[in-house]
């Protein structure tokens, strides 16, 4: 084997090991474990697998016009109904982050308050569509 063969092979050995150290010891930052482990549970909870393995219909569009698709059975949904239960999801979130994130404002009342109030309106809206989109015959008009 040739000096300059034997130079490239440790070489790329000593890169390999260094790199593989490097992953072993990676340590991620807890904010992008949280927003990672939040993005999933909204993407699981809001139907994701299902959209992706059933590739469910949207709506049927028979001669330019939209003719919409109501299941009949309790296995099949819509795409727009996961993807709204997902933005839904993502509110109600953001509302409790928001309502978190109220307490950091202790030295000035007046933010801290309307960061709450913001927080847990958005909280109760998201959980009150979601309940509306679950049970819709439940909700009777006034």
């Amino acid at each position: 084997m040739s000096r300059k063969a034997r130079k490239g092979a440790s070489s790329l050995s000593y890169h390999l090991q260094k790199t593989y150290w490097k992953l072993v010891t990676l340590k991620p930052s807890t904010f992008l474990l949280a927003t990672l482990a939040i993005a999933t549970s909204i993407f699981l909870l809001g139907g994701g697998i299902y959209d992706i393995l059933e590739q469910p219909v949207v709506a049927f569009i028979s001669g330019g016009r939209i003719i919409p698709y109501y299941p009949q059975a309790l296995n099949e949904q819509l795409l727009g109904e996961s993807v709204a239960a997902m933005i839904l999801y993502s509110l109600g979130i953001t509302g409790l982050i928001l309502m978190y994130r109220s307490t950091k404002y202790a030295y000035n009342p007046r933010e801290a308050y309307t960061t709450l109030l913001i927080g847990l309106l958005l909280l109760l809206i998201g959980w009150m569509l979601v309940e509306f989109f679950l049970f819709p015959s439940t909700i009777k008009p006034l």
